[in-house]
């Protein structure tokens, strides 16, 4: 019976996903692309391929301007530390960035907070694999009820 459910399960998680960087984070955006391209998702990268000085706010703006031409079921933004970057996504309405350090993070950021963009940094030394970090938070369910009512305030800010 699991032989059954588990390729399905894969077609049901499948997602489309953009993702951004700066020079700060181009190593960590080819780790996190290849892996979400290994685990079925698209990825439509955005981002930087070389160090060369780019400005995250900029770098935040061409995926969330992307992310809002619909389809997308996820950002990720990434900069040396995902400050920066996370705080100009967040700029930006009905965007819910979450600036996630581990598992738990994670997870809370897709249960009660049902962030649509990730940020991450890439120069930050992380206790778990981003790729745990990723897989915890796509594999989370929001848990709407309560939370609900707080997502939609802050859909409603700007």
């Amino acid at each position: 019976m699991s032989c059954h459910r588990q390729p399905l399960r894969g077609i049901l998680n499948f997602m489309k996903i953009v993702i951004a960087n700066d020079h700060g984070a181009v190593e960590l955006k080819k780790r996190i692309a290849e892996w979400l391209a290994r685990e079925g998702h698209s990825v439509t990268n955005l981002g930087v391929d070389v160090e060369e000085r780019v400005d995250y706010p900029d770098q935040a703006e061409k995926a969330v301007q992307e992310f809002q031409k619909g389809g997308y079921d996820l950002g990720i933004v990434l900069c040396g530390t995902g400050i920066g970057i996370s705080i100009a996504a967040n700029k930006h309405k009905g965007i819910r960035c979450a600036l996630i350090h581990d598992s738990f993070t994670a997870l809370m950021a897709k249960q009660h907070n049902n962030a649509n963009f990730l940020a991450l940094g890439g120069r930050v030394s992380y206790q778990e694999p981003p790729e745990t970090l990723l897989k915890v938070f796509l594999d989370a369910e929001f848990e709407g009820g309560r939370h609900s009512q707080r997502v939609a305030k802050l859909d409603a800010l700007l």
